[in-house]
């Protein structure tokens, strides 16, 4: 039987107008951001894939309950609407909110972390790792093998090696772990999900060394769909029923609401263990705000209740990863390399294979996301080794193994037709790659040096050369004049 085409599972009550550039204009508007996608100005942005954080698009529903905010300073009867789903969907006993994910994370890092100890995980992220760095942690990468290849098809790369595991708290003792960081989708591998019979297996092993397992649950239910469509025993199954038997084997989470929940703000921790949660409040009343609010408005609580509804629903999944797909096949059949397979919540180009005439050291991600940038207006983002920092005691690079360009699609937002144009610019970009210079820092901060580090070309000044390219110098714009736009 033929399969049939699927359509969006809503329809689009309000629109919001986008502008073109010219490249010239683009060319210009890079440069002054030092070829850094983070600091472009989204007004001279066409599609924007930099993030799917904060960026979706709220349904009516939220909207609607966003009027119903309660902006009592304490007690808000937003805050318990959002307890009482968050028990229900997520299974945890404690919510402490956050502003934002990485709120939760630096709350986290403080409470059980000491100085010296060693952090395990699937694949470090960029603000996790940061924070655990920051309260005397060591992150150690224990995600399989698999994660590191972009053309391995395993349906499970984001699954712990049990074994890497095992040795390391063989090696450092498990008073040394004070948890495992398991993370959902992981971002960094491509968005590659965990099963769930290897969190299941995680959970045990560490409960036998007295080791807490806590879930990066940012993309819990994104994860909680690949367990349903790839993993044996889960197909009958609800995303519900799935990601509330994912959430039962940790101990905790932390969540940036902005991802999966639908919102474009917000965040929370959550926590099983009484006396953690009692600490956990106390240090949310220092660095957020009070335990009942945790620096998020009344109305922005309900919009992340109604979003967590909404988001476990397996029709919008369905169109959510289906849209990833799409662009993804895309560009698989343009012959541009990308991870695989498809994740969740974006594209993954494989720089290296794309820009090979580009040392490491030239930084072919970066230099990439500058360029699609120039020739189609889309926004993408680096990940590779300037996403992975420096080692905090060497000074030397980080230099892992995934050279990475990110296109991340927010959720309800863009049509198919935004996912074609994008494509054809990719696969246009990708028959020249000669055409893409490489880049060198300028200006590197000392933490999360992805977000406002500036960089020059390596030869010339521009980052992609025009096929009539002459050499011709480009003088960047001045920070407070913005391009020109069609």
């Amino acid at each position: 039987m033929k399969v049939r085409s699927w359509a969006e599972p809503f329809k689009i009550k309000m629109v919001e107008s986008l502008r073109m550039t010219t490249p010239d204009e683009r060319e210009l508007a890079i440069a002054a951001a030092g070829f850094n996608t983070f600091l472009l100005r989204s007004a001279d942005v066409y599609i924007d894939l930099l993030t799917d954080s904060g960026t979706s698009a709220m349904s009516d529903r939220q909207w609607a309950g966003m009027m119903m905010g309660d902006e009592a300073y304490a007690g808000s009867a937003n805050y318990y609407n959002l307890e009482r789903v968050v028990h229900r969907v997520y299974g945890y006993k404690h919510l402490i909110p956050t502003h934002q994910g990485r709120g939760a994370e630096h709350i986290l890092s403080r409470l059980l972390i000491k100085p010296g100890d060693v952090v395990p995980g699937n694949m470090y992220f960029t603000t996790t790792r940061a924070h655990q760095e920051l309260a005397g942690g060591r992150f150690v990468d224990v995600i399989v093998d698999a994660a590191h290849d972009p053309r391995d098809e395993s349906p499970f790369k984001g699954n712990i090696d049990l074994v890497k595991l095992q040795q390391l708290i063989a090696q450092v003792g498990a008073s040394k772990i004070p948890y495992v960081c398991v993370q959902c989708c992981v971002n960094m591998a491509g968005g590659q999900p965990i099963s769930m019979q290897n969190i299941a297996a995680t959970h045990a092993l560490c409960h036998r060394h007295g080791i807490k397992v806590m879930l990066d649950a940012t993309r819990a239910v994104e994860n909680a769909y690949f367990i349903k469509v790839r993993e044996p025993g889960f197909s009958h199954r609800s995303i519900e029923e799935i990601l509330l038997e994912l959430c039962s084997y940790s101990d905790g989470c932390t969540n940036s609401a902005k991802k999966d929940c639908l919102v474009n703000m917000g965040g929370f921790l959550c926590l099983n263990d009484d006396a953690l949660a009692e600490e956990a409040r106390n240090m949310v009343v220092l660095f957020e705000g009070l335990h009942t609010y945790g620096g998020l408005a009344g109305r922005d609580m309900e919009a992340i209740a109604i979003g967590i509804t909404e988001s476990v629903q397996f029709e919008h999944l369905r169109a959510r990863v289906g849209q990833v797909e799409y662009l993804g096949r895309l560009l698989e059949a343009g012959g541009v390399p990308i991870v695989k397979p498809i994740g969740g919540h974006g594209i993954f180009i494989d720089a290296a294979r794309f820009l090979p005439h580009l040392t490491r050291e030239q930084l072919p991600a970066q230099a990439l996301a500058a360029a699609i940038y120039v020739e189609s207006g889309v926004r993408t983002m680096e990940r590779g080794l300037v996403s992975a920092g420096r080692d905090p005691d060497t000074g030397l690079n980080h230099t892992p193994k995934l050279e990475l360009v990110r296109l991340t699609i927010p959720r309800r937002v863009y049509t198919q037709a935004h996912m074609d144009v994008t494509a054809e610019s990719l696969i246009a970009l990708h028959d020249e790659p000669e055409r893409v210079v490489g880049l060198r820092f300028e200006h590197e901060p000392k933490c999360l040096r992805f977000f406002q580090a500036t960089f020059a070309p390596v030869e010339g000044s521009v980052v992609l050369k025009h096929p009539d390219f002459s050499g011709k110098s480009v003088q960047p714009i001045a920070p407070d004049q913005p391009c020109t736009l069609l």
